[in-house]
């Protein structure tokens, strides 16, 4: 049996399902901060949420692509789990990065909003 291409397989299938089940979650519950933050506007808020979920798909699946590559040598079933430990830890680890960061920027962003419409309302 080829570990490398067992590897391989895995890897991919864990972290595609990974990203696409983390991008439909941030999708789905981002889109409610970005109407906000555009006021309402949900087409614009719509528009936005798609192309960020463009770039986290872009993001992870080019980092997915880097890493598929496997240096060291893959002899036996104990050597693939381990591997797979490490590439699919780090994939996680770049998945809640990412999600943390849009909540960053959504919080800085709504918070921006607020801002603009209490000094629009007061003025």
């Amino acid at each position: 049996m080829n570990y490398f291409i067992l590897t391989y397989v895995i890897y991919l299938l864990a972290s595609i399902a990974l990203t696409v089940w983390v991008a439909k979650v941030l999708f789905k519950n981002g889109r409610i901060f970005l109407v906000d933050i555009f006021h309402g506007n949900s087409e614009l808020a719509d528009s936005v949420n798609k192309l960020l979920v463009v770039g986290f798909y872009l993001v992870n699946i080019g980092y997915m692509s880097l890493a598929l590559k496997e240096y060291g040598s893959i002899a036996n079933m104990q050597v693939v789990v381990e591997v797979l430990s490490y590439k699919v830890g780090w994939i996680i680890l770049i998945l809640g990065g990412m999600h943390f960061l849009n909540l960053v920027i959504f919080f800085k962003l709504r918070n921006r909003a607020k801002r603009e419409n209490a000094f629009t309302i007061n003025a």
